[in-house]
């Protein structure tokens, strides 16, 4: 599954007003005849390198460019930018409200996990209250943690799997297509956080809960993004938390 191919097929364009990088967060506000929009995802930080080729290239004028053209960056410029493409593809997603339930990654991962084995993808901070709630807790993450497993050894675990819970941010370093293949048919996948598009599509090609993010106070939201807020601080300020399913 290509999942950006799905989710940009016929992806609404804007003019992009505002493009954030900051500490955690990317944030990228969009226009277009729907109004106005703000998508968010994990900032991506780069090697350090201060002298060499940029990490965004065309820093100073991305709010020149459309959506569409923002989108295209993806996955040819820097991380960086992958991070700014995938807040535009948020902004831009049409929004279906009639779909969204205001039900966290957490409690939809207990509640689908009582008993059963579950791996997650990405390291979060609810995963050891999860412990005690579900019948084997598994955490994969690039850069463990005592007690978490190295991304490497994804494939001893997920195959196994009955709940799969992947980050969003597998999108934006471009593993998210690798860890789903691994997945069981039989296992109950779902990709959480704010980076995660929320896009219905998404479900007619084996993924069965979305849980994201809706940015509902966008002034305030992008300046706390713009001074290294943490999404806790986002979530007080502007950030709705909302879970999607496959119907």
């Amino acid at each position: 599954m290509a999942l950006l191919d799905i989710v940009t097929n016929n992806l609404p364009d804007g003019q992009v007003t505002q493009v954030c990088i900051g500490l955690h967060w990317t944030a990228v506000v969009v226009e277009n005849d729907s109004g106005r929009s703000c998508g968010l995802a994990t900032t991506l930080i780069p090697s350090g390198e201060h002298h060499g080729s940029a990490d965004v290239p065309d820093a100073g004028s991305l709010t020149n460019k459309s959506a569409h053209e923002i989108i295209q960056t993806f996955g040819n410029v820097s991380q960086v930018m992958n991070s700014v493409a995938i807040a535009t593809i948020n902004a831009v997603l049409p929004q279906t409200p009639s779909l969204w339930v205001d039900i966290n990654a957490e409690d939809i991962i207990e509640k689908n996990g009582k008993e059963k084995k579950v791996v997650i993808v990405g390291s979060f901070p609810f995963v050891d209250r999860l412990r005690e709630k579900v019948g084997q807790l598994v955490v994969i993450e690039k850069t463990p943690k005592p007690g978490e497993i190295p991304a490497e050894r994804a494939p001893e675990f997920i195959p196994s799997a009955d709940v799969v819970a992947i980050t969003g941010m597998t999108i934006i370093n471009q593993t998210f297509e690798a860890l789903f293949n691994l997945c069981s048919p039989k296992a109950t996948v779902l990709v959480l956080g704010p980076s995660t598009p929320l896009c219905p599509a998404l479900f007619n090609h084996g993924l069965h809960l979305l849980s994201g993010s809706i940015v509902t106070n966008i002034d305030p939201v992008v300046k706390a993004v713009g001074q290294g807020a943490n999404f806790r601080q986002l979530h007080k300020i502007g950030v709705r938390l909302v879970t999607m399913s496959a119907q």
